[in-house]
Order: structure tokens, then C-alpha cells, then sequence
């Protein structure tokens, strides 16, 4: 089947219909929708439009990607900031037991 000739046929077909609505549900026809109209507001049309396309896709999708890594970044650091608080609690209680203990040994008056 030609690539093209999905889209060329006669009248409504169901599985075309089913498959747009998954384009549609997926974000894929907003994407693509976004970029070719970035494309047509460039005052200066790049040489590669291909390109530019693929650039402008990446950008959309690290977009999402990068939120949702630096999402789970800012939970780990969380967790690790709340356990290094309660650490941090810890060896300032011990610090100030071995302090208020006298050098000589004895018991502090």
C-alpha cells in the first residue's frame, strides 16, 4: 500500500476515522498542527523544512519529558533534604551529649 493512498480513498472509511481520533486523543494533530503553523510564521523559511519540523517536534516532546524528569528530581531531593534534616538532628543531639560531658571523665556539675 502506498503511503499516500490512505489518505486518498473514497468516501468515509472507519479504520481512518478510528485512526485520526487516535492521532487526536494522543496530542499528535496538536503537535504537528503547532509546528506547521510555527513554519508558515517564519518571516525567513529555513532551507530544510524537514528539518526544522524535527527540530520543533524534539522541542515538544523533551518538553514533557524534561517536566516530568525534573518533576521526579524535585520529589528525590525532597526526600533526601528531609532525611538529611532528620541526620543532621541526630548528630547535633550526640554532638551536644559528648560536649557536655568534662574532658577529666567525671560527670558534669
Amino acid at each position: 500500500m502506498h503511503r499516500g493512498s490512505y489518505w486518498r480513498g473514497q468516501g468515509p472509511d472507519p479504520k481512518r476515522e478510528q485512526f485520526r481520533r487516535y492521532l487526536e486523543k494522543a496530542g499528535v494533530v496538536d503537535s504537528l498542527t503547532s509546528v506547521l503553523v510555527s513554519l508558515y510564521e517564519q518571516q525567513e523559511k529555513p532551507n530544510n523544512a524537514l528539518e526544522f519540523v524535527k527540530q520543533q517536534l524534539g522541542a515538544v516532546g523533551q518538553t514533557s519529558e524534561d517536566a516530568e524528569a525534573l518533576q521526579q528530581e524535585v520529589i528525590n531531593l525532597r526526600q533526601k533534604c528531609a532525611r538529611l534534616a532528620g541526620e543532621n538532628k541526630e548528630l547535633k543531639a550526640k554532638l551536644q551529649r559528648y560536649e557536655s560531658v568534662p574532658e577529666d571523665g567525671g560527670t558534669a556539675n
